[in-house]
């Protein structure tokens, strides 16, 4: 954990190295969704981003140190939730862990009211070539 602390200079946090918009997520080819939220919540609404080429992996935050092995090192992961505050804790766990991780910043309507329609019929078509 030191390391990791050590490296959230002003700079790093400065340029939003630490972050990653919903839009920007999109782009980014082998990236995971890591949806931190309770199984309850996930049950209720339920965000799957595979039809975007982004794999979507549910761990609720606290049975993440548990289940590390399920999160691959070679991806970029984005950590979700609907308030910020358990995706945020997920980053600095993973952070700290060296994986090659971004805290998504974005809430629960925000991500809602950026998958529109027409952004799934595009998703789904250029999946088909």
């Amino acid at each position: 954990m030191e390391n990791a602390l050590k490296k959230t200079d002003l700079e790093f946090l400065g340029t939003s190295k630490h972050k990653i918009t919903p839009e920007k997520l999109f782009e980014t080819p082998n990236a995971v969704f890591l949806d931190v939220r309770d199984r309850k919540e996930t049950q209720t609404l339920n965000f799957n981003l595979n039809i975007f080429g982004i794999e979507t992996i549910q761990i609720p935050v606290n049975e993440l140190p548990d289940r590390l092995n399920e999160l691959p090192e070679n991806k970029l992961i984005a950590c979700f939730c609907s308030s910020g505050t358990r995706s945020a804790w997920a980053y600095i766990y993973l952070f700290s862990k060296n994986y090659n991780v971004k805290w998504l910043e974005t809430s629960n309507e925000d991500l809602a009211k950026i998958l529109k329609p027409g952004k799934i019929f595009k998703a789904a078509e250029k999946q088909k070539k």
